[in-house]
This record gives C-alpha cells, sequence and structure tokens, in this order.
C-alpha cells in the first residue's frame, strides 16, 4: 500500500514539475517576444507632445497603458507566425537526439501547450486588448463626472460592453443561419466554446482571403525590395566616370535655379521702383500707364520663369536620388556586389519555384485523394517520425518556405494601393495607427500556419484549436485556393518578368506604325 501511495506521489510530483517547468518556458517565450515587439514598436512609435510627454499625467498613463496593450499584441502576432517553424523544428531535432539529456524538456506536451496559449491570447488580443486600448485612448470621460483615469476608464467599459454585447448578438445570429441544429438559446452565454471560436474562425478565414491576395504580389514586389536594399554589380559601367557627370550637372541645374531667383529678385525691385512713379505716356492719343506697361511686358517671362525653375527643381532632385545611388555604388564591396546580389536573387527565384510546384503538387494530391484535409483534431506526439520525405533538409526547408512566405505577404500587404496611409513610417505614427496594424499583422500572423497548411507546404498538422477550425475540413473551399493562389502567383510572376519584353515590343510596334504613316 505505502509503495502504491509512493507511486501516486511521485507520478503527481513529475506531473507538477512538469507543469511548472513549461509554464516557465512559455513565460521566457513571452519577455522574449515582448522585447522584441517593444523595440520594434519604439521605432514606428511617434513621440510628440500628443502622446508620451503630455503635460497631462492621466493622458501619460493612458498612453503607457494602451502601448503596452499594443506591445503585447505585437508579441502573440510574432509568436504565432513562429507556431510551424518552431514546432517543425522540434520534431527534427528530437528525431535526432532522441536521448539527449539536454532536449528532454522538448516534448508534445509543450508544443501542444504553446499552440493553445497562442490560440488564446490571439483571441483575447483581437477581440480584448486591441479594441479596449483603442477605446482608452478616445476616451474622456462622461458629461457630468469629475475629469480622470478612472472616469475614462467607466467610459472605455461601457462602450466595449456595448459593442461586445452587439458583436456577440452577430456571432449567435450568424452561427445560428449557418448551423441551425448546433446553436440552441443556452449557447447565447457560451462564450468560450461557441462564440470567440467561430468569431476567430471568421477572422482567420478573412486573414488567409487577405494572404491569398497580398502573397502572389507579394512574391514579385519582394525582388524590387531586395534589389533597392541590396547594391546590384555594375558590369560594363565606370561608375566613377557617371558620378563626376551627375556631379557636373548637378552644379549647373543649381547655378541656373540661383541666376533665375537672382532675376527674379531684380524684377521684384524694379517693379517697385516704377510703381511710385505715376506719370503716363502719350502714343497716339492713347494714354498707357507705367504699371500697365510693365505688367505687359514682364507676365510672360515671369510665367516661363516659374515654370522652368519648376523643371529645374524637379530635375535637380532626380539627379541627386541617381548621384546617392552612384555614390552607394562606389561605397560598396566587390563581393557584396558580385555575389550577395546574386546569390539573394537566386534564393528568391529558388523559394519562389519551389514554393509554386508544392501548390501544384498539392492541388494535384487533393483531386487525386492522396492529401487529406488540413482539418486535425488527433493528438500529435512529436519524435516518431519526419514530416518531410527528405528529412532534416527537407524540415529545414519547408521552415525557409514558411518565413519565406511570411516575408512577401507583408511586403505584398503594406505594398498595396489602400494601405498607403496605414503603413506605419519611423518615428511618425500615431498610436491608434499603431494599434491597427498591430491588429492587421496579428490577423495575417495568425493565418500564416493555416496558410502553409492549405497550399502544402508542410504536413505537419495544425494542434490545438487551429485544427479544429470548421472550413478547413470544407474540400471545395482548400481545392479553390489551391486553385487561385497557383493561378494567381504563376501570373504575376510571368507579367514580372516578361513585362519589360512586352514594353520593348510594344515600343517598337509603335514607332514602326508611325514611320508607316
Amino acid at each position: 500500500m505505502d509503495e502504491e501511495d509512493e507511486e501516486v506521489t511521485d507520478i503527481k510530483l513529475q506531473i507538477f514539475h512538469n507543469n511548472l517547468r513549461e509554464n516557465i518556458i512559455f513565460l521566457l517565450l513571452l519577455m522574449l517576444l515582448y522585447l522584441a515587439s517593444y523595440a520594434l514598436v519604439s521605432r514606428f512609435r511617434r513621440k510628440d507632445r500628443d502622446d508620451l510627454f503630455s503635460t497631462d499625467e492621466d493622458e501619460v498613463l493612458v498612453y503607457r497603458i494602451s502601448s503596452w496593450l499594443c506591445t503585447f499584441s505585437m508579441a502573440i502576432a510574432v509568436g504565432a507566425a513562429l507556431l510551424l517553424p518552431v514546432s517543425i523544428a522540434s520534431n527534427e531535432v528530437l528525431l535526432l537526439y532522441p536521448n539527449s539529456y539536454y532536449v528532454k524538456w522538448l516534448n508534445s506536451s509543450l508544443i501542444q501547450g504553446l499552440w493553445n496559449h497562442v490560440f488564446l491570447f490571439s483571441n483575447l488580443s483581437l477581440f480584448v486588448f486591441l479594441p479596449f486600448a483603442y477605446l482608452f485612448t478616445e476616451s474622456t470621460g462622461f458629461v457630468g463626472h469629475k475629469k480622470g483615469i478612472i472616469a475614462r476608464a467607466y467610459e472605455t467599459f461601457t462602450v466595449f460592453s456595448l459593442l461586445a454585447t452587439v458583436v456577440l448578438g452577430i456571432t449567435y445570429v450568424l452561427s445560428a443561419v449557418m448551423d441551425p441544429e448546433k446553436i440552441s438559446f443556452l449557447s447565447l452565454l457560451n462564450l468560450g466554446s461557441v462564440h470567440l471560436p467561430f468569431l476567430y474562425s471568421c477572422v482567420s478565414f478573412l486573414g488567409v482571403l487577405l494572404l491569398l491576395v497580398c502573397t502572389p504580389l507579394g512574391f514579385v514586389r519582394l525582388f524590387g525590395v531586395v534589389g533597392q536594399v541590396l547594391v546590384k554589380p555594375h558590369l560594363l559601367r565606370d561608375v566613377n566616370e557617371e558620378y563626376q557627370v551627375f556631379h557636373m550637372e548637378i552644379a549647373s541645374v543649381k547655378r541656373k535655379l540661383a541666376n533665375i531667383e537672382l532675376l527674379n529678385v531684380s524684377i521684384t525691385d524694379n517693379s517697385a521702383a516704377g510703381s511710385d512713379y505715376s506719370g503716363n505716356y502719350t502714343n497716339g492719343g492713347g494714354y498707357y500707364s507705367h504699371q500697365s506697361l510693365e505688367h505687359l511686358y514682364q507676365r510672360k517671362p515671369l510665367e516661363n520663369q516659374q515654370n522652368e525653375h519648376q523643371k529645374l527643381n524637379e530635375r535637380l532632385r532626380e539627379l541627386e536620388s541617381e548621384s546617392r545611388e552612384l555614390e552607394k555604388l562606389r561605397k560598396s564591396s566587390a563581393f557584396q556586389r558580385n555575389f550577395v546580389y546574386p546569390l539573394a536573387m537566386l534564393l528568391l527565384l529558388f523559394f519562389t519555384g519551389v514554393t509554386v510546384l508544392l501548390v501544384v503538387q498539392n492541388t494535384l494530391e487533393l483531386l487525386i485523394g492522396i492529401k487529406a484535409l488540413p482539418l486535425s483534431t488527433r493528438q500529435f506526439t512529436l519524435g516518431i517520425t519526419s514530416l518531410s520525405k527528405l528529412g532534416p533538409f527537407g524540415a529545414g526547408l519547408e521552415v525557409c518556405l514558411i518565413f519565406y512566405l511570411g516575408a512577401t505577404s507583408a511586403v505584398g500587404f503594406y505594398t498595396m494601393p489602400f494601405m498607403r496611409n496605414v503603413r506605419p513610417q519611423k518615428r511618425k505614427t500615431s498610436l491608434a495607427q499603431l494599434i491597427l496594424n498591430c491588429a492587421l499583422v496579428l490577423i495575417l500572423s495568425s493565418a500564416l500556419p493555416l496558410l502553409s497548411r492549405i497550399i502544402g507546404i508542410t504536413n505537419f498538422d495544425l494542434l490545438g484549436d487551429f485544427g479544429a477550425i470548421e472550413w478547413l475540413g470544407n474540400f471545395q473551399i482548400v481545392l479553390l485556393y489551391n486553385l487561385i493562389f497557383g493561378t494567381t502567383t504563376a501570373l504575376c510572376l510571368v507579367n514580372k518578368f516578361t513585362g519589360a519584353v512586352r514594353q520593348e515590343l510594344c515600343a517598337r510596334d509603335t514607332e514602326n506604325h508611325s514611320k508607316a504613316q
């Protein structure tokens, strides 16, 4: 009897220690992500009298609380984007070192708990923290109450409660329309297992649709971004000579602008001197005032000078921009020009080609019936078998492709025309704009594991509530998504790499047509 009690006690102690270790790991990961997110948010956050350096202490406290909530949400967004890469890497590490003492803490329970925590805090950040932060910054307190932090918090809770009631009512109606058998009157109060999962399912579907639009665009525009960041090789070019030519042309344009400004000053002085003389001149019996003659003679030259001044300013800006590019070329090393840039372009081409091939393969397997749908509710155990046919190399390639998809989706999303006013700028982004950007990034990053699983980048099952999203089990949605994603990606790439050829052919055709006429 004592031995049985000791075994039960040992099992309880082991469970307690495992839970304690996992919670400590979760806390350390959260702290690390929070620090990284704080550095990222601080890079774009505006620091002026209206925000951080306000003389009102209540305003400063409201700003800090909202900023903390915003940073926490950004940390959860980064964690959501890292879920699949960390899980795939953990599975391969356990396969390579199954008996190692240093990786015994890495187990299925830890990864499963990580997915569950990210899902929970993604819901809280998207539906609680970020709306509360925005309402808190916009609140002033109800009329008739004493101004202060308590009045603002009271107004925020009231408005947030009303908004939450409306959203939950809409969620209940939509759930009842889509699936009336599972929805009853008692489920109206079941927030944790009915409303929040349905809301997150709708938001994840919206995020996946956004990724369907912005990721193919990101494949194309990432080439331009890399071309702007890295220095291109200058073959058959004398950069020093070009730089000297641009330098001389800039000096010439500046001299012309200075001459025009001096001429305008002299004309202004002559006009002021002529206005003091009010005599009239006769010519054939007609009278012409001195001011009217001067206005008649100087109007056209002044208009020409203004147009020329504007054109010279535009030309000066173009020359200075090109001169900076040439200066960057002059200062770059031969290794950077001739090795880094071609290698980066080859990697982009390789990742893009592999992604397209995987999407085509996944579409064919779905049509044949070999590939299962991404909906998954079974318990997954790490360290049993590799999820890639190529072993650790294939798993590493999957991780790189997931990061590549994240980079292309971010580039494609923030380079869209309607994002011009929302895009954050360094040291110029207000807190409300930061909250909006954190919400958008959280939606995209939460949808990134779904995208990777839908288009067949990895076979790793979506764990926790991520794999229980109902629309992932719809064959028509998954197949149509793969077809649209592969088609749009191929069309964008063809348009990118054949655009210059088509423009040249159109220009030559226009030139030949004009000559024929």
